[in-house]
């Protein structure tokens, strides 16, 4: 018995560390609910979005999208509707890339993809937005996994639970 007091003691130790640890990194993180006003772009857009662990990528309800070249770049143009204040606002972006998605039915669909700031609570980040028509969905926005990653906590019980507050003077194209 005495023999397995030093060993208990360690494992005790070393899961407080853990634990301890992971305290830290959660105090680095915003807290937010499975549904949030996010600001999107220079523009300071406020969108109501989803924050979805399941989609990887982010996902922006686009109408009137064109793609186009200007002095050689590829670029694309597209109106958003701005769902504080109920107008459409157009944007323009250089196109990152063409994102193949698969969708739920298994079929695949091709959709431009642009950088842009978006802003959850405390959380600023540059990210890939696909573009495409969410209009049969709730939310214009779905705020995927790898923009969310390292950065935020969901509480999937509650929903806009925080505001965005990111100064939107550093956001540029």
């Amino acid at each position: 018995m005495r023999a397995a007091l030093p060993i208990l003691t360690a494992l005790l130790c070393l899961s407080h560390g853990i634990l301890a640890a992971d305290a830290v990194d959660m105090a680095d993180k915003t807290l937010v609910g499975w549904l949030e006003h996010v600001v999107v772009s220079e523009a300071g857009l406020i969108l109501e979005a989803k924050l979805d662990t399941g989609a990887d990528t982010s996902s922006l309800h686009a109408e009137n999208i064109h793609r186009f070249r200007r002095d050689g770049k590829r670029m694309v143009r597209f109106d958003v509707l701005d769902t504080e204040t109920g107008k459409m606002v157009q944007l323009e972006r250089p196109l990152a890339r063409i994102a193949r998605i698969r969708e739920h039915r298994g079929d695949h669909q091709s959709r431009p993809v642009v950088t842009m700031w978006v802003c959850v609570g405390t959380m600023k980040k540059r990210i890939e937005v696909n573009l495409v028509d969410r209009s049969a969905f709730n939310y214009p926005f779905l705020l995927g996994r790898s923009a969310m990653e390292g950065h935020v906590i969901i509480d999937p019980s509650r929903s806009f639970t925080t505001m965005a507050r990111c100064d939107l003077q550093d956001m540029d194209q």
